[in-house]
């Protein structure tokens, strides 16, 4: 399955059993937004991240945000958030590293490389997820723990996680989720 099909299976079900989460979310970014943001960050965006962002950009107006990271709470869990191109960026510029990797002295295991751009992010940015822009597969880090790559081969595989997820909630199978009102509730 494609990311963009991975990512609509996601959207139909969340517009299907948390319609106000659903209808929070922005349109898409545009190719000339994208393109700007690469070029200051000095890095191209995989395909599949490419392909995600122009079917959804999931900023938050400009004066909303005050913390190092935003999206919308609650999805895709909870104390987590799916980052527009903006996020994305501001993240990744304090994350990045002269000479490409953090620590400088450990080049084979790194905890941060440049060539990761985060999608996923809690507020404060001490833990989130990745796409390796070297081959499209999906790790995650948090500060102080061993950062891990290759967690999804793909981001239309993490997308079908997420889905499935979203299926077991609205079927009632998640102990820490359930939908009222329209929303993803997270005990």
């Amino acid at each position: 399955m494609s990311v963009a099909e991975s990512w609509s299976r996601v959207m139909t079900l969340l517009r299907e059993h948390a319609p106000a989460d659903h209808a929070d979310l922005p349109g898409p970014a545009t190719e000339q937004t994208l393109a700007a943001a690469e070029e200051r960050m000095g890095v191209s965006l995989p395909e599949d991240l490419r392909t995600w962002l122009l079917q959804n950009s999931l900023d938050l107006p400009e004066e909303d945000v005050d913390v190092m990271c935003c999206g919308f709470d609650g999805f895709p869990d909870e104390g987590s958030f799916f980052l527009g191109i903006r996020a994305m960026e501001k993240l990744y510029t304090n994350r990045s590293m002269p000479g490409g990797f953090d620590p400088p002295d450990q080049p084979d295991n790194p905890f941060w490389r440049n060539e990761w751009i985060p999608f996923l992010s809690d507020q404060d940015g001490w833990r989130g997820k990745f796409i390796d822009a070297r081959d499209g597969r999906v790790g995650r880090w948090f500060v102080g723990d061993s950062t891990v790559t290759g967690e999804y081969e793909s981001l239309a595989q993490y997308f079908d996680s997420v889905a499935h997820m979203l299926t077991k909630i609205a079927d009632g199978n998640n102990p820490i989720c359930k939908v009222a009102e329209g929303r993803l509730v997270w005990s």
